[in-house]
């Protein structure tokens, strides 16, 4: 599963969480207990730090992979010979462990 099916994937469970936790929050049978609005109140609160805080995750792990990816890029035209060189013996270690087996 790649970095960005998994961001996908905990943002929709998260969504999910929030839409539930709401549901629930909204249900009339609570307001007969004390201090609900206050309940309630912290809830969203928490809910709404903790998706902003989800979002700005997502954010800085996509502009780290972003930059990660530049810097090979730049890497790999900069230095071409060393690249191949790298990619060739890992090739052939590779082709040395399979024909081993």
């Amino acid at each position: 599963m790649s970095v960005s099916e998994s961001l996908s994937t905990t943002q929709a469970d998260l969504e999910k969480l929030v839409t539930d936790l709401r549901g629930l929050l909204a249900s009339k049978d609570l307001d007969s207990v004390p201090d609900i609005k206050l309940l309630r109140q912290k809830l969203d609160d928490g809910l709404h730090t903790a998706r902003e805080a989800a979002v700005r995750a997502a954010q800085d792990a996509a502009r780290q992979a972003k930059d990660a990816a530049l810097a090979a890029d730049r890497y790999a035209h900069d230095e071409p010979w060393r690249v191949a060189s790298a990619a060739l013996a890992v090739g052939a270690l590779v082709g040395f462990l399979l024909a081993r087996r």
